[in-house]
């Protein structure tokens, strides 16, 4: 460590203990004047931030796939910061944040809280889709409530300064680890960047103008050095991570072979609590049925953009699809990924080491599908195989298929063990199936998403509904430790700022308007805008973001006429 950066981190962590003292005396009325400033200028600032974010990964700027950038950046931020504003409101009004929000029975002794929608603008934006955070076993009502607010329900009482390592992939992951911290944990940041996303400093600096002025973030930029720099300085009292599990180990452990003894003894190098998101292998599970055509086509194409979106470069991109070997349509619906797969929009490979992930896989499969003129591989792999593309994951443009036998609930069960069993991480899971089998299956369906230990559950629905979801949880499992970190240690987003959440579940219908009346499902959702097939998804992200920056009644013929093209 050179001196530079010990004279820099030094400088740093004195602002923010200052800073620190600032927070500590700033009123809930205050904290949520500060979450609107973060969301106007959000809004100012939202073009930029789509512009700079589009020439980091190569994509045309008034393309389809900037719809991407728009819906898991600005967008984001924007509706984190409404959530958050509201919970403060009700803990400063001296109200649960929870009220307002039903709360059911689930499977298990558990409660589930429903997020989504809220509000007429959800019900209308998102028509058909819902989420619940289901909570741990055995919590009662009056608890939840009770315990609803996390840190904010003290304010005065701050945790220290938190690192946040920031991701290098969704651009809204490090912004919205940094608002947990500071509400959730009530600690002041140090916000380090990845170096992917070195030139949004600019604009986040903008956008976090009201809390930087206060002394509460600092946003810098730096490498490898600077951030293990970071990790031992003696004021920084938490970190979170966001990564490879690989690179948590190394941080936490020690690299090579030191760091592997000292993870199997669990002698962490770091005196400090650590939270992460480490993503995993996450699977999709598709329930045999009896499909139309246009439901092959169009659930091939949900598949392919839960693999493709942002390149495959997601922490809960579908790596491993588990179908039925008795599904009388297979053949057919693998004709249908196949052309989905191909068709999808190319793009570059932007995120470092990605062409050396997709050769290994080649080298490791040469009787594999190459698509897109070998920019993206499918694989075939045994169900009863030890291949690593169950256990590693492969971040990037990488599709295994594998099939179990069976069919209904015989078959869900044994797909739902498998991926708790043979699939490494705990992230999130996406189960596809076809209305009519999910009423054939009743209770026992709600009974099978219990056993599934993931901590996003997508029901035909794609998982990523649920990072976008600002009142949802977002995280692993609960149950990973330092030495078996898995998918991570705790929870982000969150902005209800519930204690014990256990997972969410997300819902979607099979089929989109209109033709998902047929099936019996009142939803009133097209295309939605994050299939990487949507024409106009670059529209109706950026008249989205619009919407929720000033929601105006005037807005929304324009912004379903964009989305019904797609």
């Amino acid at each position: 460590m050179t001196e530079a950066t010990t004279s820099h981190l030094d400088a740093l962590t004195a602002e923010l203990r200052a800073g620190e003292r600032a927070w500590a005396g700033l009123s809930l009325d205050r904290r949520r004047e500060l979450l609107i400033s973060l969301r106007e200028a959000t809004a100012r600032h939202a073009a930029e931030w789509v512009r700079v974010a589009c020439q980091i990964k190569g994509i045309p700027a008034n393309s389809a796939l900037s719809g991407e950038e728009w819906t898991s950046g600005p967008y984001a931020v924007l509706t984190a910061a409404d959530a958050l504003a509201q919970s403060v409101a009700a803990l400063a009004a001296g109200r649960s944040p929870l009220d307002g929000f039903p709360m059911t029975k689930a499977v298990g002794d558990r409660l589930a809280v429903r997020v989504l929608p809220h509000g007429s603008a959800d019900r209308m934006l998102l028509n058909g889709f819902s989420a619940e955070v289901w909570c741990q076993p055995g919590v009662s009502a009056p608890t939840l409530r009770q315990d609803a607010g996390l840190a904010q329900r003290d304010p005065s009482q701050t945790g220290g300064i938190g690192l946040v390592l920031g991701a290098g992939n969704i651009f809204s992951i490090a912004p919205l680890d940094a608002l947990y911290e500071l509400f959730a944990h009530n600690r002041v940041v140090l916000l380090k960047l990845n170096p992917i996303t070195d030139p949004l400093l600019g604009v986040l600096e903008k956008v976090f103008a009201s809390f930087i002025e206060l002394g509460v973030l600092r946003i810098v930029t730096g490498g490898v050095e600077f951030g293990a720099a970071a990790l031992a300085h003696p004021l920084i009292a938490h970190a979170h991570i966001t990564g490879a599990l690989a690179s948590h180990d190394a941080i936490v452990f020690g690299p090579g072979t030191d760091g592997r003894d000292r993870k199997a003894r669990g002698e962490a190098l770091l005196g400090i609590p650590i939270t992460s998101e480490l993503g995993g292998v996450s699977p999709t599970i598709v329930v045999p049925g009896r499909w139309s055509q246009r439901d092959l086509a169009f659930q091939a194409e949900h598949i392919v953009t839960q693999k493709l979106h942002n390149n495959g470069y997601n922490c809960i991109a579908a790596q491993v699809l588990v179908l039925s070997g008795d599904w009388p349509q297979r053949a057919a619906f693998l004709d249908s990924l196949r052309a989905a797969y191909g068709a999808a929009a190319r793009r570059p490979a932007y995120y470092p080491g990605s062409d050396g992930r997709l050769a290994a896989a080649l080298a490791a499969h040469p009787e594999a599908g190459r698509f897109a003129d070998g920019d993206r591989v499918l694989l075939t792999i045994p169900g009863d195989d030890d291949d690593p593309v169950y256990t590693e994951e492969c971040f990037g443009p990488v599709l295994a298929v594998t099939t179990l036998p069976g069919g209904g609930a015989a078959f869900l069960a044994s797909a739902i063990q498998f991926a708790n069993a043979r699939l490494a991480g705990t992230l999130g899971a996406n189960i596809v199936i076809h209305p009519r089998t999910r009423r054939q299956l009743g209770a026992g369906f709600e009974r099978a998403l219990a056993e599934l230990r993931y901590g996003t559950i997508g029901v035909n629905a794609w998982t990523a509904v649920g990072f976008l979801t600002a009142r949802a949880t977002w995280g692993a499992f609960p149950g990973h430790t330092l030495a078996d970190a898995g998918s991570g240690i705790g929870i982000v987003h969150n902005a209800l700022l519930l204690d014990h959440a256990e997972r969410t579940v997300v819902r979607g219908p099979f089929r989109p308007f209109p033709r998902c009346l047929s099936a019996g499902e009142l939803a009133f959702s097209p295309r939605p805008p994050w299939f990487v097939t949507n024409r106009t998804a670059g529209l109706t992200g950026a008249r989205l973001t619009d919407f929720v920056a000033a929601p105006g009644w005037r807005k929304l013929p324009r912004l379903f006429a964009g989305a019904l093209r797609g």
